[in-house]
């Protein structure tokens, strides 16, 4: 019993590492000049990107994309400007972790 507690404790403080990991690469990518967590600023807030895109099979990778080369009309008139300091990969971690917020 005391090691499941044990080996829970471990999966959850390292599951919450990779989110302010994540959290930490959106702040040195500038993403939160415009985004949040929870609430909209320029752009929408990543859970109600999350929210918006549950469940969809091609979300992924259609977000990656904007990341990379920006996008306008989803989320209103205001465009998204293509981030030039975000690598394909880094996008797809920033993706992931958008989409897995709740």
């Amino acid at each position: 019993m005391k090691y499941s507690l044990l080996v829970g404790s471990v999966l959850a403080v390292m599951a919450s590492g990779s989110a302010m990991a994540n959290m930490d690469l959106a702040k040195a990518k500038n993403c939160m000049a415009c985004h949040s967590v929870d609430t909209k600023i320029v752009g929408p807030a990543y859970k109600d990107v999350a929210k918006k895109y549950a469940g969809n099979k091609k979300a992924e990778d259609m977000l990656v994309q904007k990341v990379l080369k920006g996008g306008t009309g989803t989320w209103g008139a205001i465009p998204m400007p293509a981030n030039a300091q975000v690598t394909e990969a880094e996008a797809r971690t920033l993706v992931k972790w958008i989409l897995n917020l709740k």
